[in-house]
């Protein structure tokens, strides 16, 4: 068994033994059981945790692990979407033997192609999937592209030249993250201990079910049979083991057998939207208006600190749970403040999206700021559509000549006070999220 690392009270561990228990005094788990440490003990090899069910006891030190955060690694040979051409002419710019770049298929969407320059010609060749994996040529197969690069650069194996040099690509980094860290972390769930119900909502990259993890009710992101989509998946889960708070939706866990599920919080209540929608001013009171603002904007200050942009922060992104506590999800675009968006190639709504983000790509917490403007406005109008007497193809340009949304009907003008200076033209007028959530709990400390 391991050596017993030092835990600290809110520290999340992972079993990696099962645990019977030997006194009553002891908490009994499974392998693959997710803990929390509520204090330590005189015995460093003990402590009292916690398990999902809020049972406490004391557990053995030896018999867990700390989940460890999955990091992306940084792909500067992927070019994203530059075509043929393009991609020769960067090659032959420099004419290098063993220079090489990746690049998105044009001719076969959701494929890569290689191109190698090598003895005054460049080479390409096509990376397609074939059986979940990347190859060249139906010989070697590879998780991700990083591992194929990897190989590539060791051996030349049937292609013109080893890769040797890579041509990094200007204007910063794609990221890719190799599916055994989440197994090497602690965040790995067999598929048996899930139970997959019901169909609850659709994405872009898979579908989510209810279901029981160990008898626990939570939510149940499939990847769809479309494997091409599996490294923004993995990106999504990667950055949701980063972070943690009561007011984002966490990943319990992933299983990556035969396809990739995501293992989340239920919040049996639904996206905030249709919950403000499907309920509106005869249930829902003032003081739920302040509690699902302040919730998010808690979130938002965390992943503010933390220099972590959302991205895609509206009312739709916001679940509900049980008890009425709103959580921050959707971390299909969110990404380090120092990562271009511009290469994600992802299409931006438009009416909750900043004027500098939609002109420039510049997304940062202050263009997150903008849109929590306008999801305070979805809260404060019980979930109408933002701008709603302007044709979607006008609002930038009203937005562009200083046109700001009225405040809906009963908003408190301390909350609409907030929005406008959210929606300050100049990003760097605009308050931060630490700011604004001292404003908000001080009206919700007199909202009744």
């Amino acid at each position: 068994m391991p050596m017993a690392e030092t835990w600290q009270p809110g520290q999340e561990v992972v079993a990696v033994y099962d645990f019977r228990g030997t006194t009553r005094e002891d908490l009994p788990f499974c392998k693959g059981d997710v803990l929390q440490v509520v204090k330590t003990t005189r015995d460093v090899n003990w402590y009292k945790a916690k398990n999902n069910n809020g049972e406490e006891g004391m557990i053995p030190a030896t018999y867990v692990q700390k989940r460890k955060e999955v990091s992306l690694h940084a792909m500067p040979w992927f070019h994203g979407k530059i075509d043929r051409p393009n991609a020769e002419k960067l090659l032959f710019d420099i004419k290098t033997n063993g220079l090489f770049l990746v690049r998105e298929s044009v001719h076969y969407p959701g494929d890569y192609t290689l191109s190698v320059y090598h003895k005054n010609k460049v080479e390409h060749y096509r990376i397609i999937y074939s059986k979940n994996k990347l190859t060249i040529d139906e010989e070697g197969f590879f998780d991700n592209l990083t591992r194929l690069v990897e190989h590539y650069t060791k051996d030349a194996d049937g292609l013109c030249t080893k890769l040797i040099t890579p041509l990094p690509k200007q204007g910063g980094n794609f990221f890719s993250v190799s599916p055994e860290e989440f197994a090497l972390g602690g965040w790995t769930i067999k598929l048996d201990d899930l139970v997959i119900g019901e169909l609850i909502g659709k994405g872009e990259f898979g579908d989510v079910h209810k279901g029981l993890y160990k008898g626990k009710a939570v939510a149940i992101k499939k990847l769809k049979d479309d494997n091409r989509a599996a490294q923004s998946f993995l990106r999504e889960a990667s950055l949701m083991t980063s972070v943690r708070h009561p007011n984002l939706v966490s990943l319990i866990g992933i299983v990556q057998e035969g396809t990739i599920y995501l293992v989340l919080d239920f919040m049996g209540k639904g996206n905030l939207v249709e919950y403000l929608r499907s309920r509106g001013r005869s249930v829902i009171t003032k003081k739920d208006q302040i509690n699902f603002a302040t919730d998010t904007c808690s979130a938002m200050a965390y992943l503010e600190d933390r220099q972590l942009v959302h991205r895609d922060l509206a009312a739709r992104n916001v679940l509900v749970n049980d008890e009425g506590t709103a959580k921050v999800s959707d971390f299909g675009l969110a990404n380090r403040v120092d990562y271009n968006p511009a290469q994600v190639g992802g299409k931006f709504p438009i009416k909750w999206t900043a004027p500098e983000a939609l002109r420039d790509n510049k997304f940062t917490s202050k263009s997150d700021m903008w849109s929590f403007g306008i999801l305070l406005w979805e809260i404060y109008s019980f979930g109408r559509v933002p701008y709603p007497r302007i044709p979607l193809a006008d609002v930038v340009m009203h937005v562009e000549r200083g046109y700001r949304m009225e405040a809906p009907e009963g908003c408190p003008p301390e909350i609409y006070t907030i929005m406008t200076e959210a929606w300050k033209g100049d990003p760097e007028k605009r308050p931060t999220f630490k700011i604004v959530l001292q404003k908000l709990h001080d009206l919700q400390a007199v909202t009744v």
